[in-house]
């Protein structure tokens, strides 16, 4: 079968995801089945994969869900308590005080306080702890989920203390005889990889409060989040500025810890000090509750009552959150994560196959999240009934989770491990990027990124994007004749940016706020600023690699500056609308 119809054919299970979950919003735990099944009858009869491993493949997928449930329960169970331990009002509070404007505090939780925890746990925790926070705060649910979605992108190639860049491109390119030294390698390409990050990523705050007043605003306005482009921009650059510092000098472990913790440490008192801030009466916020679309809502209410008003200090209520920092910061130590990790439950060889699966119980974030819900029991001070009413409300949310991940997990799996059949073709993530990079030619980093991204959005995972496809990126940039590092450097950094659109990581994080069946609405949301990041990152990257060979004025440049163009056009012309409004007040 030729390479064209083969990857026409492995495109499939993403195009029933494409057309049933984002395009008709048809619910994951309905979409997904159909495109398990489709992903199930490619491996069985077109790569003709023996029946026990798709069995293991989908049992495998089964494991990985339920860590992923784990994940959301404990999640969900951290937010419950503290929402009955009155914690999540003396937060709000605090927030308030800062600013009660929305754009400003939605930059500080998800852009800062997401880094900062991305760079710690990644895998998906930055979501599980900011957006629960955000709707503590009032956020519409589906808003705070798209908010923590559009920032699942800058930081998360330096997730996890380095994972994605470390174990995912140094595990993919490792096979590669000329690279006698993988560690070098990869602190090469992190150096890249921040570079590239740090001049897309400094339009991702604007663009999570331009999205969230667009779509969660009662003008559904563009405008008023560009309102707080210079907040917006400072904050990126307070961010990206040691995020790129640290990558190029120390590697690709602490990028996106410090860069999110340096943020906040410079954001927080200019915000206080009221530097770059919207004016009193421009203070922008959501409409009450009852004028919510209905689809902004889910099963996870959360009610803000004054009976709590000063019944925790901040220092407690914060406390938390202070100490899930810590701990997750401390289980990714070397010796600690091998502590933790020695307890893992192993199935291996599942079938009789070569793929094995296994659980590491208490080096998953749940695990932290529940010991911390715990000592938020005795800090807080709450009644046993409390508690138990914050497990069970949880308990509830987490189930209605499983119908979607069930399926989307497995789905996932049988796609990865479709090598080896009786056909003899690669897996199928590997025919799909073969076929585009045939058909590219000397033009594929443009799409370079976009193979990233869709490995990721399949995978669920950067880190795994990254190992498939590293050493098919370097491959093909020595076949064109360009700088294969960069082409991994675009890679890694298209994998990151796939998590803003990535099913499962939606269904988890939707799940964590009670959205569950919501989740095309909001990948149709996050699709813009994926489209910007990969497009923006693949021109920039054709431009340097050709450069030398077609000058700097070649198309990769010429799409690199339109792309700005419009985005300072867009912030030109608001702030002339704005000026003019405030004329016409005046007069």
């Amino acid at each position: 079968m030729g390479t064209g119809t083969l990857a026409i054919l492995a495109l499939l299970p993403i195009v029933v995801v494409a057309v049933f979950l984002v395009g008709l919003k048809w619910p994951a735990s309905k979409a997904m089945p159909l495109s398990y099944i489709v992903a199930v009858l490619l491996a069985l009869f077109v790569w003709d994969v023996a029946f026990p491993k798709v069995a293991a493949a989908s049992v495998h997928g089964l494991i990985v869900a339920v860590t992923l449930l784990f994940i959301i329960f404990g999640a969900i169970l951290l937010l419950n308590t503290l929402q009955e331990s009155g914690g999540l009002h003396t937060i709000r509070r605090g927030f308030t005080d800062i600013t009660p404007d929305r754009r400003i505090q939605v930059i500080i939780i998800a852009w800062l306080f997401g880094s900062f925890i991305e760079g710690s746990a990644g895998f998906g925790t930055p979501a599980a702890v900011a957006v629960p926070l955000l709707v503590g705060l009032g956020f519409p649910p589906m808003a705070a989920v798209v908010s923590g979605m559009i920032i699942q992108s800058t930081p998360v190639s330096f997730g996890a203390v380095g994972t994605p860049m470390i174990v995912g491109v140094g595990t993919g390119i490792e096979p590669l005889a000329q690279i006698t030294d993988v560690s070098a390698f990869v602190f090469g390409v992190a150096g890249k990889v921040a570079l590239l990050h740090a001049i897309a990523g400094l339009l991702i705050p604007l663009f999570v409060v331009a999205i969230m007043t667009r779509f969660f605003g009662k003008n559904k306005s563009f405008r008023e989040g560009l309102a707080v482009w210079k907040f917006a921009i400072f904050a990126s650059l307070a961010m990206t500025i040691p995020y790129l510092i640290v990558a190029q000098t120390l590697g690709p472990e602490f990028p996106s810890m410090i860069g999110g913790l340096v943020g906040l440490a410079i954001v927080i008192p200019a915000a206080k000090k009221g530097f770059l801030m919207p004016k009193e009466d421009e203070i922008w916020d959501f409409e009450a509750k009852d004028r919510w679309d209905p689809t902004w809502t889910g099963r996870v209410e959360l009610k803000h009552s004054d009976i709590y008003a000063g019944k925790i200090s901040m220092m407690r209520a914060w406390s938390p959150y202070i100490l899930i920092a810590v701990l997750l910061l401390i289980s990714r130590l070397t010796v600690v994560g091998e502590w933790l990790k020695a307890g893992k439950i192993t199935i291996p060889n599942i079938f009789g196959t070569e793929i094995s699966s296994g659980w590491d119980i208490l080096y998953s974030p749940g695990f932290i999240f529940i010991v911390v819900s715990v000592f938020t029991y005795y800090m807080h001070g709450m009644k046993g009934q409390e508690f138990a009413r914050a497990w069970k409300d949880s308990g509830k949310t987490m189930i209605a989770a499983g119908s979607a991940l069930v399926f989307t997990v497995p789905m996932v799996q049988v796609f990865l491990n479709s090598d080896g059949g009786a056909a003899g073709y690669e897996e199928m993530p590997i025919v799909l990027a073969d076929g585009v990079a045939n058909i590219a030619g000397s033009m594929y980093p443009f799409f370079a990124t976009f193979i990233g991204g869709i490995g990721a959005f399949v995978a669920g995972s950067n880190t795994v994007s990254n190992m498939m496809f590293s050493l098919f990126q370097y491959g093909v940039g020595v076949r064109i004749g360009t700088d294969p590092t960069w082409m991994v450097a675009l890679q890694a950094v298209g994998g990151a940016a796939g998590n803003m659109i990535c099913v499962h990581n939606v269904v988890a994080a939707s799940a964590v706020v009670g959205l569950v069946g919501k989740e095309g609405h909001v990948i149709r949301k996050t699709l813009l600023p994926f489209i910007y990041y990969a497009l923006l990152i693949g021109s920039i990257g054709y431009s340097i690699m050709w450069t030398a060979e077609k000058g700097i004025f070649n198309i990769g440049t010429i799409i690199a500056v339109i792309i700005w163009a419009i985005v300072f056009y867009l912030i030109a012309t608001n702030k002339k609308r704005l000026n003019a409004i405030e004329r016409d007040v005046a007069s």
